[in-house]
């Protein structure tokens, strides 16, 4: 099929209405993720578009990106927050149509800072930190296989996470210097929402989303020390958005099955 009639095709389907059998597929929680990104959950959750969640060890081979979660609605399979986001703006959901250019802008900015702040913190922390990837994230990354794949393919990914880090310049930085990137993003992010609910107006935007996906999991996850929890933590109005997004949005999960399901809920800040 030709690039454009599967853009065409696309187009059709993203014009369809959002079904009830839509499908967010995640790795196995609870024994092979150590820090799973809430981005995509959260974001559909606020748009009110309601999904499936499914975890599979193999999810990760599954996204046409090699990024998780990802989404599986109708014919489409769409991966990271970006193309989700356009994905829904096609059906008639967008959580930003309200911000003018200048607020778009800044959105786009904060999330820019998020991205390069957060996100690679997380991953660095994983797979740079030798005690951390010793101790916690190739046992668990690695726990649905069987030898000698388990140690294949951890060890490619710690490899591929570390050949990044050395292209963006995170390779020579140690443990305290990422924790003070992070509590410096922090403090950005704190500044901007301040007193407010959500970072622009009195409804959640993108920015909402991404920052809440990445704080609720850092808060969540069981690392060697808790030193970047507490850098967050530092930031008091950061974290009772956090848990105001967590019962705004993730009540319902209090009701899900136990933990031992495959559909089971999540950790929580309550």
């Amino acid at each position: 099929m030709s690039l454009a009639a599967e853009a065409f095709v696309s187009q059709i389907a993203a014009a369809e209405p959002w079904p009830q059998n839509a499908t967010l597929y995640q790795p196995l929680r609870g024994n092979q993720v150590l820090m799973l990104s809430s981005v995509p959950q959260a974001y559909l959750r606020m748009c009110g578009l309601p999904v499936r969640v499914c975890c599979r060890a193999n999810a990760e081979y599954m996204s046409p990106s090699g990024k998780v979660p990802f989404i599986h609605v109708g014919n489409q399979v769409v991966s990271e927050l970006g193309p989700i986001v356009q994905f829904t703006k096609a059906k008639g959901h967008s959580l930003s149509d309200g911000l003018d250019d200048v607020q778009r802008a800044e959105m786009k900015a904060y999330m820019e800072l998020v991205n390069n702040m957060l996100l690679t913190a997380e991953l660095y922390i994983q797979w740079c930190d030798d005690t951390t990837a010793s101790e916690i994230t190739r046992q668990r990354y690695s726990s649905p296989y069987s030898w000698p794949l388990n140690h294949i393919l951890a060890y490619q990914k710690q490899w591929e996470v570390r050949r990044k880090m050395n292209a963006i310049g995170w390779a020579g930085k140690g443990l305290e210097q990422v924790y003070e990137d992070v509590s410096q993003c922090c403090q950005a992010l704190s500044q901007r929402l301040g007193t407010q609910p959500f970072f622009f107006n009195k409804q959640p935007t993108e920015l909402d989303a991404l920052v809440f996906g990445h704080l609720f999991t850092i808060l969540t996850t069981r690392l060697t020390t808790d030193e970047l929890s507490e850098r967050i933590k530092s930031c008091s109005n950061l974290l009772s958005f956090c848990r105001r997004i967590e019962q705004t949005y993730f009540e319902e999960d209090k009701d899900s099955q136990s933990a031992g399901s495959q559909y089971s809920r999540g950790p929580s800040l309550f």
